[in-house]
């Protein structure tokens, strides 16, 4: 890397849109203030179900033609989101889409599912090792929801970490570097909630209403350790949003996926630190993800 920003976040999420749903407004924030914020999209989003009518040709039990178009629709969020480093965990459809658990895709040769972890894990050392990120974003264990990419997507950051900074492994990938913070994507239950009764008071935005156990990664709010606020970007956040067309329909500050369950649309986002030490005093929660490193 050349002349790196001095602040670094590297984000790793399963599919296309996963992205700006859960962090939007935070990469929006660290990209406009300077920082370097790197995406890795560990898969296409081949499997995906498709709302626009218009769009229906391009679904995996059709034309199968899905993941290049999502691939322009992150472009296009990562445009709205000033983000200008992205890229796809080995290339742009090494490991595909592997579908909702259960379902034969997650039993295909290539599916992310099916991938060794340290094999997929090694792609990813190499971008830790060149953008040498002083923060990790992440889900937790159960993938936020179950989806087995998720889950993977998880394992693969969670072995990255470990083997970056081993300088035993894979020497031809980079000098070892240790990311000092590990955070998973969260949602405090009071605020999910909270934004559900936004939602009902709002009457009918979508044909129906999800609930907090729709929402990946609502915990107690003890659990969560750090927010941070996005509301000067919310126009940012629901821009990226839309841009994944295929995925999202957003309506003022609630969306909805193909099951047209509207949820609200947090600006404020919400994380578990799990690695590394808090910047913040005990029980309180940070408000920047880079509080206590160095770069």
């Amino acid at each position: 890397m050349t002349d790196p920003a001095a602040r670094r976040l590297l984000l790793v999420h399963a599919h296309p849109d996963d992205e700006s749903i859960n962090n939007g407004a935070t990469m929006a924030r660290y990209a406009a203030e300077g920082a370097g914020v790197t995406l890795v999209t560990c898969t296409l989003g081949e499997e995906g179900e498709v709302i626009p009518a218009a769009l229906a040709h391009l679904a995996a039990d059709r034309e199968d033609r899905l993941g290049a178009h999502r691939a322009g629709e992150l472009a296009a969020a990562m445009r709205e989101l000033g983000v200008t480093d992205h890229r796809f965990l080995g290339g742009p459809g090494r490991f595909r889409d592997s579908g909702m658990m259960g379902l034969p895709q997650n039993d295909r040769e290539n599916a992310f599912w099916h991938a060794q972890t340290d094999t997929a894990a090694a792609h990813l050392v190499a971008v830790v090792r060149e953008v040498r990120p002083q923060v990790l974003v992440t889900y937790d264990p159960h993938g936020g929801y179950g989806h087995p990419d998720h889950i993977q997507a998880h394992r693969v950051a969670t072995r990255a970490a470990e083997l970056a900074g081993d300088g035993g492994f894979r020497p031809d990938l980079g000098a070892p570097h240790t990311i000092a913070k590990i955070y998973w994507n969260r949602v405090p239950r009071s605020v999910a909630e909270e934004g559900f009764a936004r939602l009902r008071a709002a009457g009918d935005v979508f044909p129906g209403v999800a609930s907090v156990g729709d929402v990946p990664g609502v915990v107690d709010d003890a659990e969560i350790t750090a927010e941070v606020d996005g509301t000067a970007y919310a126009e940012r956040k629901a821009a990226a949003m839309r841009a994944h067309a295929t995925q999202i329909a957003v309506d003022g500050p609630f969306f909805a996926l193909s099951n047209d369950l509207g949820q609200p649309l947090l600006t404020t986002e919400y994380y578990q630190l799990v690695h590394g030490t808090s910047g913040a005093p005990a029980g309180v929660r940070e408000t920047d993800l880079f509080a206590g490193t160095v770069a």
